[in-house]
């Protein structure tokens, strides 16, 4: 297990790390110092919930993503590697006067891999591991903040503090959990990753 997961690490950054990889199709509807609001078409992902923590969530999650895109699924079809992959909290019930938490809950990570334009939900191949789901993400519009270096929980959070404020100086209105998206591979230098945090908003 331990050399397919290296192997398909390799895989996938060689895949990351192409010049010309797709990415789900938006408009820039808007620029703000800190951020730019997005309108994101609907999209298709692979999906698998896992634990935490958030830093090796991502990790675990290629063990069942990667191998499905790699052919775990029924026809054992091979299917490109798009960008990005998104980590968001899972979320839990919670009182509607509490704020939106931006810490790990006790459901886990949701780890997303969108798949390729060429798909739909029923040309897509059926993964074998009951854990990988698939699932059409509507179309919906975030407010984006885009930062480099390392994907570590301080840097995250000091970004997503910097997003939250910058919405509410705008006059935005916060519509979900934010949303972690890397378009690298793992061993990609930090000063040359695209890091990005979403998050969905009322227009």
């Amino acid at each position: 297990m331990k050399k397919l997961l290296i192997c398909l690490i390799v895989l996938w950054s060689s895949a990351m790390n192409a010049l010309a990889i797709e990415e789900p199709t938006f408009e820039v509807i808007k620029r703000f110092s800190q951020f730019e609001v997005r309108k994101y078409q609907a999209y298709l992902v692979a999906e698998v919930v896992v634990p935490g923590p958030a830093e090796k969530a991502g990790n675990t999650a290629f063990e069942y993503l990667g191998g499905y895109i790699f052919g775990k699924n029924k026809g054992s079809k091979k299917i490109e590697m798009t960008a990005p992959v998104s980590q968001t909290p899972v979320p839990t019930k919670i009182a509607m006067t509490a704020p939106v938490s931006q810490s790990a809950t006790e459901g886990g990570y949701l780890v997303q891999f969108a798949m390729p334009r060429e798909f739909t939900m029923d040309t897509l191949p059926e993964p074998t591991n009951p854990k990988v789901k698939l699932r059409e993400m509507p179309a919906q519009t975030y407010a984006v903040i885009q930062y480099s270096g390392s994907w570590s929980q301080t840097l995250y959070e000091e970004k997503l503090s910097l997003l939250k404020k910058s919405i509410s100086e705008a006059g935005l209105k916060i519509d979900g959990e934010p949303i972690f998206s890397r378009y690298n591979a793992p061993f990609s230098l930090p000063f040359f990753r695209r890091n990005e945090i979403w998050i969905a908003i009322l227009m």
